[in-house]
């Protein structure tokens, strides 16, 4: 059974740094992305990247400002969060795609597309 367990979310005011981590078990496939959910709001994808060749894909509202990056060996992805702002308020949920999909709509973050989900870890920025 396929578990994603995060870690590194919290509270830091506007414009500081958060990294958040994401540890996949038993995941084979090649899809693993971070989705936002602000309070009151639907669910967003915020990164994403390929496992196999390392493509990364932003959501335009944090491109410059956050990095997606993986450990292979470790199968950890990992989320640098700069020049935070108020509005990057939310839940954060680490998510992998199905492993039949083999990775093809990494970057489309269509939500039934991600079969795996991990608890979430809370972000708040503060002005």
């Amino acid at each position: 059974q396929v578990e994603l367990v995060e870690s590194g979310g919290g509270s830091v005011q506007a414009g500081g740094s958060l990294t958040l981590s994401c540890a996949a078990s038993r995941y084979s496939g090649n899809c693993m992305a971070w989705f936002r959910q602000p309070p009151g709001k639907e669910r967003e994808g915020v990164a994403a990247i390929y496992l196999s060749g390392g493509a990364t894909f932003y959501h335009d509202s944090v491109k410059g400002r956050f990095t997606i990056s993986q450990d292979n060996p470790k199968r950890t992805v990992y989320l640098q969060m700069n020049s935070l702002k108020p509005e990057d308020t939310a839940m954060y949920y680490c998510a992998a795609d199905w492993e039949g999909l083999g990775g093809s709509s990494c970057g489309a973050w269509i939500i039934p597309d991600f079969g795996y989900w991990g608890q979430g870890t809370q972000v708040t920025v503060s002005s």
